[in-house]
């Protein structure tokens, strides 16, 4: 696929595909005929990937790194998933407070919206 439909697929822009692409995060094949970039079901799932790390406040230096292992035959050394580990316990927190932003969600009384719910 051409990078316009990679990105309205991956929900990002064209120049979000190009951007990732000039990083070296995805790597497209050349169309012989006319030199466009083609990108694969692959690189649609890097792109989400990507997308979501990036939305949880990892930066492309540590995405890049991640993909990096991800496109390895052997896994890497223990060492190497240190900066990864850290970055778990990061997602932990963040997804404890989405979750308690969708309880409190929840917890609106749609029949009585006089009545505002707690934030506690």
């Amino acid at each position: 696929m051409r990078v316009t439909k990679l990105a309205r697929a991956g929900g990002v822009t064209a120049e979000t595909v190009h951007h990732y692409t000039r990083e070296g995060l995805l790597r497209p094949r050349r169309d012989p005929r006319n030199g466009y970039q083609l990108y694969d079901a692959e690189a649609l799932g890097r792109l989400r990937l990507i997308d979501r790390l990036r939305s949880l406040g990892v930066g492309l230096p540590e995405i890049k790194q991640i993909l990096s292992w991800a496109d390895q035959d052997s896994p890497p050394v223990v060492d190497r998933y240190t900066p990864l580990a850290e970055q778990g316990r990061h997602f932990c927190l963040r997804i404890q407070e989405l979750q308690a932003i969708a309880r409190w969600l929840d917890s609106i009384d749609h029949d009585n919206a006089s009545e505002a719910p707690s934030l506690r």
